[in-house]
């Protein structure tokens, strides 16, 4: 009940704070030597997945050369503005659909910005020989490849058995990449309608045979637009259930894995990369269509038509379609929201990016996840450091709850976003 209740007033305040300001003339403002996170975004997929809501179409090669082409010319246009990057995450879609042009493109990115960090999505079915030598002399460090579960049941209720293998098939492709990047993860997600503890104990063993370096757990995340379809070929979302789920992984995978957030588990320490949102940079630049970004202090997002895109790009002008600015104590619960998604928010880093008022903003916020047994106050190690927040056992799942609804607030703004848009 009380999960419940939760999962209800995190999606109106998070519902309220996707309403972007869609047309006028969003403004990109001058980069700075602040070190920020990349992201770059190819739209395309060899066949769509019933319970995705990212922005996604049919592949089509020539679309798709165009596509990079432009993407290249959008990278260029972040450098001229002064911008510098470290990192840079490859998302999609499917990145490695043209895994020539993506090289071309990482290295693209490379010459502009001094990254010292590349991560890309990838699916089983692209675990080949060729892929991996291209990924490599493309610097990548973390290969995150999307998998969902070994169950063969679900991967055929998915869509996704007679694209990717069985479960076995896809467990094997892992085994035989493990080695070649620095870290190889895993994408899974709990919560299907019909995956019940047996079935999530049977993918944990595999998990932990591979002893993969990184596995990242989402929840389920169905968006308004996809629910019906999800409901028709899985079952209905019973969100009832996946606190009991979360609990069974945490209690499987933390013996040998760390939390690098509260559902990306690590066997190393600072593993810097987990996923495309922000843990490690207070900020990140979204490229390409569709692609969200967050820049000093407001959220914007690249406009959704792939054809408009690459006109765009090619007139010489930024994609921008919509922006949100947020004031500073949406800025402020951003970063507390982020921060804490790592498992712990320090204190005296807050207040001085802030210049205090970090309490007299957040006070509501703080008390309530204290009151809700979701935090726990302590002094750092080192005097300088000051004290940090952490999150309590019952914390990691309460930032499960938020950021599953962060995602899917994210996910109707791109329903809303693609709502009238005409795909080439």
């Amino acid at each position: 009940m009380l999960n419940s209740l939760i999962t209800k007033i995190v999606r109106r305040e998070f519902a309220r704070s996707m309403k972007f300001e869609e047309g006028g003339n969003p403004q990109l403002l001058p980069g700075d030597a602040m070190p920020r996170l990349l992201y770059l975004h190819i739209p395309f997929c060899e066949k769509l997945c019933p319970y995705c809501s990212f922005h996604r179409l049919p592949f089509r090669e020539a679309l798709g050369r165009d596509y990079f082409a432009a993407l290249r010319k959008e990278i260029r246009m972040y450098w001229e503005r002064g911008y510098v990057f470290r990192g840079l995450y490859v998302g999609g879609g499917t990145p490695t659909i043209m895994i020539e042009e993506l090289e071309e493109t990482l290295a693209c990115a490379r010459d502009c910005f001094p990254l010292q960090e590349i991560s890309v999505e990838t699916n089983p079915n692209h675990l080949t020989d060729n892929n991996l030598a291209a990924l490599k002399r493309a610097g990548v460090s973390r290969l995150s490849v999307g998998i969902q579960s070994f169950d063969n049941g679900l991967l055929k209720a998915m869509d996704r058995y007679d694209k990717y293998g069985s479960g076995e098939a896809i467990a094997a492709r892992m085994r035989n990449t493990l080695g070649n990047f620095a870290t190889l993860n895993a994408d899974m997600i709990f919560n299907f309608p019909s995956q019940d503890l047996k079935v999530l104990d049977r993918d944990l063993d595999v998990l932990l045979g591979l002893e993969l370096d990184q596995i990242t757990y989402y929840p389920l995340m169905v968006s308004d637009s996809t629910r019906q379809s999800v409901s028709n070929t899985l079952g209905p979302v019973d969100y009832g259930r996946e606190e009991t789920l979360y609990r069974q992984i945490v209690k499987r995978l933390t013996p040998i894995y760390s939390f690098s957030s509260a559902w990306c588990f690590s066997r190393r320490q600072n593993t810097a990369i987990i996923d495309e949102y922000i843990v490690d940079y207070d900020e990140y630049a979204g490229l390409g269509s569709g692609a969200i970004g967050y820049l000093h202090g407001a959220c914007y997002a690249n406009t959704f038509d792939i054809g408009s895109y690459i006109e765009r790009i090619n007139r010489g002008e930024l994609p921008l379609w919509a922006s949100r600015n947020f004031n500073r104590k949406e800025k402020m619960r951003y970063d507390f929201l982020m921060k804490l998604f790592a498992t712990k928010l320090n204190l005296k880093d807050l207040q001085k990016k802030y210049h205090g008022g970090l309490y007299r903003n957040l006070w509501p916020d703080i008390l309530a996840f204290f009151l809700l047994g979701g935090l726990r106050y302590q002094t750092c190690p080192e005097p300088a450091e000051g004290a940090c927040l952490h999150l309590t056992p019952r914390g990691h799942y309460l930032w499960v709850i938020m950021m599953r609804e962060f995602f899917i607030a994210v996910n109707n703004f791109r329903d809303y976003c693609r709502n009238g848009v005409t795909i080439l």
